[in-house]
């Protein structure tokens, strides 16, 4: 071997490290950027609908309240007390909630704030003792399709066809403002018995005093959401929940999947698109 080919041999081990070094370099970056910054969600559920559908895929800002444990990616499901650069949020703002107990994410729109009392009565929201006023806004027009199905038999009433001839959830749809003036939408059923014996969950709700240093969080599909209105055992908050239990709030939707077709089919990640809701803004309206 020539002294040229000395100087250009790289040992096999060195070559490996250097490629482990940029790897982990490479996943440290996005674990960082996903803590500090903005990170990408998934919606599961219908929970909060209208404002968010099953298949929904939106990026949330984690710097708006500071940072704290549930501001990491991957974060424990103790609430670790402290908060850096700490800012309580606004009524109205959705947002995401390391659930005591077993750390998983919810997301779910904030109602009250430290040192509130909240109560529900026949589904209107109490705040402070005073009804937040709501409207009736006609029947939300939802898709039927393979995320958002409507085929449970509290739902089926709902499962109707549309002026264009396709299925549409036409739940009953209210617009609901809050003392700040934020404005959004929510879907009530009422507190009747409905086929098969359902009766609206928490339409009625005792009050309860949003302690300091917490805020009571509510879905916006106020019959199928497990809020601060429920226990942990029920899959729920708990009850209000400490601010560090916030990772960060949702900003806007950048595209929506409706379930239908085949994962394995690459032209299904563009057939299946919901291509209207992309772009979609999910901050509050402010009067």
């Amino acid at each position: 071997m020539t002294a040229a080919d000395e100087t250009l041999a790289v040992p096999e081990k060195t070559s490996w490290a250097r490629t482990a070094l940029a790897w982990g370099l490479l996943f440290a970056g996005v674990f960082a950027f996903q803590s500090v910054a903005a990170k990408p969600f998934y919606i599961p559920s219908s929970s909060m609908m209208p404002a968010l559908l099953k298949g929904d895929r939106l990026v949330v800002s984690k710097y708006p309240y500071g940072w704290s444990y549930a501001s990491l990616s991957i974060h424990g499901s103790e609430v670790i007390p402290g908060r850096l650069f700490g800012k309580l949020p606004e009524r109205g703002d959705i947002v995401t909630v390391a659930r005591r107990g077993d750390g998983s994410d919810l997301i779910k729109r904030v109602i009250g704030l430290p040192g509130d009392t909240i109560a529900v009565s026949h589904g209107v929201v109490i705040l402070n003792g005073t009804p937040v006023p709501r409207v009736a806004a006609g029947p939300a027009m939802i898709a039927v399709d393979a995320n958002v199905p409507c085929d449970e038999p509290m739902l089926l009433p709902f499962r109707k066809p549309g002026p264009d001839g396709r299925l549409y959830c036409q739940l009953p749809r209210f617009k609901e403002t809050l003392p700040n003036g934020t404005s959004y939408f929510v879907l009530d059923l009422g507190d009747t018995y409905l086929p098969g014996g359902y009766i609206s969950p928490r339409d009625n709700f005792a009050p309860v005093r949003v302690p300091e240093g917490q805020v009571f969080l509510m879905g916006d599909n106020r019959d199928q959401s497990a809020d601060s209105r429920f226990s942990l055992e029920e899959n729920g908050l708990g009850g209000p929940v400490p601010v560090e239990s916030l990772g960060g709030r949702a900003e806007l939707i950048t595209h929506s999947y409706t379930g239908e077709g085949s994962w394995l089919n690459p032209f299904a990640y563009f057939t299946s698109l919901r291509g209207h809701r992309a772009g979609k803004s999910l901050r509050p309206e402010h009067r």
